[in-house]
């Protein structure tokens, strides 16, 4: 048998000698490249399994059916659209803040008023429960600006 490389179509597998010593096979040429030599895979080597390019529906929501994996999907999809809508009116409210103090400031008031944003806490507590109050700081503390 020819072991010597000779351009092997693409479309054939190339041959390869048998190897002398079996715990070291010998090496083919690789028809993509101009007879690089490559080493021969081992009887135990195992050709590796296709990966998909992104993990499953059920694998990225934790679901265990692909049913309820959609359904994760598509909610999570609304609390996406939500949670947009959310920071936009957070982002208004803040230049509606802004607006409330440059005129309190202007009329030679404070920036902040403290009774106002008392208000304000007492109401996001009594419509949330005792995280409406951490959630009505954070939004004081984002629509305050700097001072």
């Amino acid at each position: 048998m020819n072991t010597t490389n000779t351009a092997t179509p693409a479309h054939q597998a190339p041959s390869a000698a048998p190897p002398a010593d079996p715990a070291r096979p010998a090496a083919t040429t690789d028809p993509a490249t101009t007879g690089t030599p490559r080493p021969a895979a081992t009887a135990t080597a195992r050709p590796a399994a296709p990966r998909p390019a992104r993990p499953s529906d059920a694998e990225a929501t934790g679901a265990r059916t692909e049913a309820a994996a959609g359904a994760i999907h598509d909610a999570r999809q609304r609390i996406d659209d939500l949670d947009g809508r959310i920071i936009g009116l957070v982002q208004e409210r803040a230049a509606v803040s802004a607006a409330i103090q440059r005129e309190r400031i202007a009329s030679g008031g404070r920036r902040v008023n403290l009774a106002r944003e008392l208000e304000i806490l007492n109401h996001y507590r009594d419509q949330l429960g005792k995280p409406g109050t951490a959630l009505a700081m954070t939004l004081l503390e984002l629509c305050r600006g700097r001072a």
